[in-house]
């Protein structure tokens, strides 16, 4: 396998400090989940069903911030929205940890929304920085950082809040993401390329870029996470079914590892597979998942499906970059992040509701099968139009230019 896509990568000037700026940010932002769950759950006295409306609230401010913060960046740049992202995660921090039940919940939409976008920015600073024809493997090592980050931000929240509080736990997450929006807004890393940023940008009304292709690749976005969180749930269901809990660490690991693993070998890859093969192929691949009653025996049988996950968002990624006009990517990209929390918090409910109603088996074909009618939906939408037949040399060459900008 040739690295020399890596290597040309990485030596971009800027790029090696953004993605270890992104991998430290994302570590406590990914322990947020369990963390807040456990503080709800232990020192609280509240139920999981209590925690679970605070992470819904939290999700709901997320998914509104998105394509809000994204306008921001890209009518008056980074650094405004840092600082207010900061300052906001200071002061829910802050206070959080001591507020009763009830005032934790009403303040978790504001929190949520105020959450610092460390993905989005990322990756629309990558796409300034990367050439296209770099991007795939700048997206893939991006993905790949996320699974790192995702590896042990749970894993540490957890050890944290058992084994010494999780007010402690709180205020540790709040830190570490007040010291990454600070450090994010020191180095200010470039949000549109040498070529462009010299260039006046006109206003591009939503029309022209809001695409019937950028909406399909949005509803892949979500697609992709939506699957992963529910396989995630389906994982813990399978194995409490067989007596196996145990082994949910491990299992949840194997499966990270070949995530990370596919989302390396695809990056290295001189060819790019289209993102809606790669979602129909991981979905079909995901329904017969519950067949396994052992845990060694579902760490081998998610193998095919969880090496696509990485490829999946990493191909996504590259290919709304390109649909995206560069004076209005921050908007798009932020509407990527609302596509991807709406999906992570659409998939839990949906495969344990199945669950609840069938077995955990169901659970994978549920996720897997919504995904595959998903993916069918997005072809259909991006079928050719009969009316769409060229009116004119210009009309055509006008949405060529559009769709590779």
């Amino acid at each position: 396998m040739a690295l020399s896509p890596y290597r040309q990568v990485l030596a971009l000037p800027g790029v090696r400090r953004l993605l270890l700026i992104a991998l430290f940010a994302r570590i406590p932002g990914s322990a947020v989940g369990v963390a807040m769950t456990l503080h709800v759950v232990l020192t609280l006295k509240e139920g999981y069903g209590a925690a679970g409306l605070v992470t819904m609230f939290a999700t709901i401010g997320m998914a509104l911030s998105g394509p809000v913060f994204g306008r921001l960046v890209d009518r008056r740049g980074l650094r405004l929205m840092l600082a207010i992202t900061t300052i906001g995660e200071a002061t829910f921090w802050f206070i959080a940890p001591s507020l009763p039940y009830a005032a934790l919940l009403g303040t978790a939409l504001i929190g949520g929304f105020l959450t610092l976008p460390v993905g989005v920015t990322s990756r629309q600073a990558l796409a300034a920085i990367v050439p296209p024809e770099h991007r795939k493997a700048a997206f893939s090592l991006d993905t790949i950082f996320v699974e790192t980050s995702y590896m042990l931000g749970p894993a540490l929240g957890v050890l944290m809040a058992t084994q010494v509080s999780t007010t402690l736990t709180l205020v540790t997450i709040g830190g570490g993401l007040v010291l990454s929006g600070s450090v994010l807004f020191l180095v200010n890393p470039p949000i549109r390329s040498e070529s462009s940023s010299a260039e006046p940008s006109r206003p591009i009304p939503r029309k022209e870029w809001l695409t019937r292709e950028l909406v399909g690749a949005l509803i892949i976005s979500a697609g992709a996470v939506l699957v992963l969180a529910g396989t995630d749930v389906a994982i813990v269901a399978t194995l409490e079914r067989h007596g196996q809990v145990s082994w949910t660490g491990l299992v949840i690991v194997v499966w990270c590892l070949v995530s990370l693993t596919g989302g390396f070998v695809y990056g290295a890859m001189t060819r790019t597979v289209p993102p809606l093969v790669l979602m129909t192929t991981m979905g079909v691949l995901t329904i017969p998942v519950g067949i396994a009653t052992d845990w060694w025996w579902l760490c081998l049988a998610l193998l095919p499906a969880g090496a696509l996950c990485a490829p999946l968002l990493s191909a996504t990624t590259e290919w709304i970059s390109g649909l995206a006009p560069e004076s209005v990517r921050g908007e798009v990209m932020g509407l990527q992040q609302s596509a991807l929390t709406l999906g992570a918090a659409m998939g839990a409910p949906f495969v344990g509701a199945v669950m609840d109603a069938t077995s955990p088996a169901m659970g994978f074909v549920a996720a897997g099968g919504l995904v595959t009618v998903a993916a069918a939906a997005v072809l259909f939408l991006q079928r050719p139009r009969a009316s769409a037949a060229p009116a004119s040399a210009s009309a055509s060459s006008e949405e060529s230019v559009r769709s590779a900008s």
